[in-house]
C-alpha cells in the first residue's frame, strides 16, 4: 500500500478541528497507509525580530529533518508550484510507488530553506491560511487524490 506521511509543526487544539481531521484520516486509510507525526512548535513573542524567527524557522527544521528517512519530500509553502486536484493526485500515485512519500506543514512562520531546498514546494495559493486550517485543507485533498487514483466518483 502507498505510504504518506505527514509532518505538522503544532497540534491540532480545538474539536472541531480533530474531528474532521479524524473524518478525513479513516476515508485516506482506505486508499494510503497513512501517518501524522506532530513537532512541537517553539513559541515566540508577540513581536518577534527576524533573528528570533530565523532560530525558530532552525530549531522547528532540525525536528522535521529526524522525522523524513528519505528524498521524497513535499513542502507545503506560498512559494511554491500550484497543481489542481488531478495534477496533484498524479504527483502522489508516482512519488509513492517505493517510498514514502513526506509531506511537511510548517508552524507559523514557515518551513526553514534547508528543508524546502530539498523538497517539492507545493503552493495551495497566494493566500495565507492558518496552519491548523491548512492541515484540514490538505487531508481532504489527500483524501480526493485517492479517490482520483482509484477512480472512485468524489472529484468532479
Amino acid at each position: 500500500m502507498r505510504k504518506i506521511i505527514l509532518i505538522c509543526v503544532g497540534t491540532l487544539k480545538e474539536k472541531y478541528w480533530t474531528d474532521a481531521f479524524e473524518e478525513y484520516k479513516k476515508r485516506i486509510n482506505k486508499f494510503f497507509d497513512f501517518e501524522i507525526i506532530e513537532i512541537p512548535e517553539y513559541k515566540l513573542t508577540d513581536k518577534p525580530n527576524e533573528n528570533n524567527i530565523k532560530k525558530v524557522l532552525i530549531n522547528e527544521g532540525i525536528k522535521i529533518k529526524e522525522k523524513i528517512k528519505n528524498d521524497n519530500i513535499c513542502s507545503l509553502c506560498i512559494e511554491g508550484k500550484q497543481l489542481d486536484s488531478i495534477e496533484f493526485a498524479k504527483y502522489i500515485e508516482k512519488n509513492t510507488n517505493n517510498n514514502p512519500l513526506y509531506f511537511v506543514i510548517g508552524g507559523s512562520f514557515g518551513i526553514d530553506n534547508s528543508i524546502k531546498n530539498k523538497s517539492f514546494n507545493l503552493s495551495f495559493g497566494k493566500i495565507t491560511y492558518p496552519h491548523q486550517l491548512m492541515r484540514i485543507l490538505f487531508v481532504e485533498q489527500i483524501y480526493r487524490a485517492g479517490t482520483i487514483i482509484n477512480h472512485i466518483e468524489y472529484h468532479k
